[in-house]
């Protein structure tokens, strides 16, 4: 129905308009090495997130935990490999991008989400074998255009857009794959993973401890709104929508981001960067026109 395919294309929208504006939070922490923000990041959304599953979804746990042990030992196996795979994605997306924000620049951040929608819809359409209509494909050639026009960078910097995109797109990718568990106890069973692929790190590099006000307030606001919320929403929007779908939503995070860079940070702008994104902000509605179409309709 209508209802259901918008209560899912809200989902995929949520999370990419928030990310659009995690340079914010990000930069006032600039005077933090990246790993450290990165650390506490991720250990206070463990914490917290563990906090509301044993609190008050016991009952999905054990849902959980009683439909794991029913599977087989392939299936198990399998389960376990794609969890610690997407958790590893997933912590290096966000080590990339913050390191990025902080010691790249913004561009490089923002550009990373203008070829990962690529990215995505390629390996949805090669792996999962989603099809493209040609409506699809013409906004994905439209997104091309938008972002030859705004690789004008150096090659450090498209090289750790690369980067950042390759992870978040394989990510989005495993995440569909994995099917029949809850995703808020899915997301705190990555999160424990990704603590502890930075654990070794952690203990061996790590400074003292920090007792800024200032940088508590910051991470505790970059887990709850800018990794807690946002995941959720977006392993939740895979439930009713394509990869490549959610992929080519992506391209809000940029849209924002060039906004928040501009309105916020002053950042100067151009004539032909305004006519890149305005292309951006085209494939979006083209590559989602038949979803768009059926929420404002409401028909099936």
């Amino acid at each position: 129905m209508a209802t259901s395919k918008s209560k899912y294309f809200l989902a995929g929208i949520i999370p990419y308009i928030i990310w659009g504006t995690m340079s914010i939070p990000l930069r006032n922490l600039r005077g933090f090495p990246p790993q450290e923000i990165l650390y506490y990041r991720i250990f206070v959304s463990i914490i917290m997130v563990w906090a509301m599953i044993l609190l008050f979804r016991k009952e999905a746990l054990k849902k959980d935990l009683t439909f794991v042990r029913s599977l087989s030992r392939a299936k198990k196996n399998r389960l376990l490999i794609l969890t610690i795979v997407s958790s590893a994605l997933i912590t290096g997306n966000w080590f990339t991008y913050i390191y990025a924000v902080n010691s790249i620049s913004l561009k490089s951040a923002a550009f990373a989400y203008m070829v990962c929608p690529l990215l995505t819809a390629l390996c949805g359409f090669l792996i999962l074998k989603e099809q493209l209509s040609k409506a699809k494909i013409t906004a994905m050639i439209i997104a091309l255009i938008s972002i030859l026009l705004l690789a004008t960078g150096s090659f450090h910097e498209v090289l750790w857009a690369v980067v950042i995109a390759s992870f978040y797109a394989l990510y989005v990718i495993v995440l569909k794959v994995i099917k029949d568990v809850d995703k808020f106890n899915f997301l705190g069973v990555q999160l424990i993973l990704s603590g502890l692929l930075m654990l070794p790190m952690y203990l061996i590099r790590s400074n003292a401890f920090p007792i800024d006000g200032f940088f508590w307030a910051h991470i505790f606001l970059i887990a709850i709104v800018f990794t807690i919320v946002p995941l959720f929403l977006n392993a939740y929007a895979l439930l009713g929508m394509p990869s490549s779908a959610l992929g080519i939503l992506i391209y809000l995070n940029p849209i924002v981001a060039f906004a928040v860079a501009f309105l916020y940070f002053k950042e100067k702008i151009d004539v032909h960067q305004i006519f890149a994104y305005l292309l951006l902000l085209l494939s979006i509605l083209i590559f989602n026109a038949q979803l768009i179409k059926s929420v404002v309709y409401k028909k099936q």
